[in-house]
């Protein structure tokens, strides 16, 4: 796989003075583009053999570009603030938003490479890993990131002269360290490792680009001319689609319907027809629950308390073993949500929890992957976080009021399993809740919010808009259990017409779920 990047490529100095304020120049052009299209970032990946120039790369691409917008992250062992976190939130934290370059050295290839190398994993275990590289670089493909990877290569013997020569230089042998010469000495193991990683990980929307690394005029003129070209490549793209959007559009009638042939329009408003495509009423989720559940007066006053004070010995306990906890409500309006995350903040310390509530995402949140700012949002170890609408928002509001096309929320399914899977591999313990009320006890909640002056500020229009949808909404519910429902994170229904029942119903199956983790060492649903 390496040779032909083992041929010795060189560069004369002249020809690239000749060509490097050309291609300045057009990276300058291509990076003001990028900015002003602003919908897409750049995430460029930097890999390969030690000293075959890979952070002087990332220094001249910076050189030749604007560096205010480009972020560059270089990682190292994690700190205490990442160790307490899923693996990926590091770099999740530390992307581009849209319009801008991230550049990335020892990124999330490094650790599953040396930990192959090193033997500490077996290769099943490495092949694991980097599917999970795979989901993640997919994930940002699909939302639309142009990802550009490029790993860095010497041969062994040339790596051995660049080692040498950096080491004679007393302005630069600070670079080499004994790490570097012992990863040398297994330059075969870290050759091994590259390529299945390389062959495993090379897909369409994020290609390798293996480039030699032993001239620097060469290297840095090939990945220069790369990265022009293929950003300029999905800039033109962009446009070219903008463009037949457009010529689409003014072949609509005014009302901004599409003119419809005769032959569709004629007798669809026969009674057959009509009856032919009504959709069939089937059962949901939803609709086995028994929502005439209720809890007296007395026996919810005498559980709530006992609850709560099982659930403040149960996170204490947690805390000590730094077990984090997420807490996420889904429901409709006025099912009860927020009553809910009160009773059980009320069993808890407020140092150690945070209540995120999550409404339409603002300008920032919208230049970034619609995960991101739930990644962002995950708390330091033996914390509990509570999510007031979560990233379930992508394949229910989303979709039902048509802000997602379907196939990006068809293929959220898949993006938030594994973003949960992450979760759980970090030792988090999930619990998911969907609080349900009848369409009869939301409008008699909606009258009474109207009713109260503290109360009517909950209440808007689009809440009575969401009504008309009920039925949408409900189908959707039902494919989002049926998708996401695991054993490393189930959903949980809650029966919410009576709140008392409710309430109690969702801080017990939270205790039983963390007295489970707590005793077992695993999740019990």
């Amino acid at each position: 796989m390496f040779r032909t990047a083992e041929l010795g490529q060189k560069i004369p100095k002249s020809e690239y003075k000749l060509r490097e304020p050309v291609l300045r120049q057009e990276l300058l052009e291509i990076q003001r583009d990028l900015y002003q299209c602003g919908e897409f970032p750049v995430i460029i990946v930097f890999a390969g053999v030690d000293g075959a120039g890979k952070g002087e790369t990332v220094n001249r691409l910076n050189e030749w570009m604007d560096p205010r917008w480009i972020v560059t992250r270089a990682y190292d062992e994690p700190s205490d603030e990442e160790g307490e976190r899923p693996e990926y939130w590091r770099f999740w934290r530390d992307l581009p938003p849209k319009g801008r370059i991230g550049l990335y050295l020892s990124s999330w290839y490094s650790r599953p490479l040396l930990d192959r190398v090193y033997e500490k994993d077996a290769e099943a275990v490495f092949d694991e890993r980097l599917d999970r590289v795979l989901a993640f670089e997919k994930a940002l493909a699909d939302d639309g990131a142009l990802i550009l990877k490029f790993w860095m290569h010497l041969s062994q013997e040339a790596q051995k002269r660049r080692l040498k020569k950096l080491e004679k230089d007393p302005l630069t042998n600070w670079r080499v360290t004994q790490r570097d010469w012992d990863h040398w000495h297994i330059y075969d193991r870290f050759e091994s490792a590259a390529e299945r990683a390389i062959m495993r990980t090379s897909t369409g929307s994020a290609s390798w680009a293996i480039v030699e690394g032993e001239d620097p005029c060469y290297r840095s003129l090939t990945v220069g001319m790369i990265v022009r070209d293929e950003i300029r490549k999905r800039l033109d793209e962009f446009h070219k689609k903008r463009r037949v959007m457009e010529e689409l559009a003014l072949l609509t009638t005014p009302a901004g319907e599409q003119t419809l042939p005769p032959a569709v329009t004629s007798g669809a408003g026969t009674s057959a027809a009509a009856g032919a495509s009504a959709p069939l009423r089937v059962a949901t989720v939803l609709s086995r629950l028994d929502l005439s559940l209720s809890l007296g007066s007395s026996d919810y006053k005498r559980l709530l308390q006992e609850q709560q004070a099982r659930l403040n010995l149960l996170h204490r306990r947690a805390q000590k073993r730094n077990t984090s906890t997420i807490v996420l409500f889904e429901g409709p309006d006025a099912a009860g949500k927020g009553g809910a995350i009160r009773r059980v903040t009320a069993a808890l310390d407020a140092r150690h929890y945070q209540v995120i509530p999550i409404a339409a995402p603002t300008d920032e949140e919208r230049a970034q992957h619609y995960l991101w700012r739930f990644w962002r949002h995950l708390s330091r170890a033996g914390r509990i976080t509570l999510f007031d609408r979560s990233w379930y928002g992508r394949v229910l509001v989303e979709r039902v009021e048509g802000f997602a096309r379907e196939e990006e929320w068809r293929r959220a399914y898949a993006e938030i399993n594994e973003f949960e899977q992450q979760l759980s591999r970090h030792g988090i313990v999930l619990q998911k809740y969907w609080v349900h009320i009848t369409k009869e006890e939301q409008f008699k909640r909606f009258k009474e919010r109207e009713a109260t002056p503290h109360k009517q500020w909950k209440l808007t229009e689009e809440d009575w808009r969401n009504r008309e949808k009920w039925d949408a909404y409900e189908m959707a519910v039902n494919d989002l259990v049926e998708h996401t429902s695991t054993n490393a994170a189930p959903w949980i229904m809650v029966e919410g017409n009576d709140k008392a029942h409710a309430r109690v119903k969702v801080i017990t199956t939270l205790c039983d779920r963390l007295e489970g983790v707590l005793k077992n060492g695993k999740a019990v649903k």
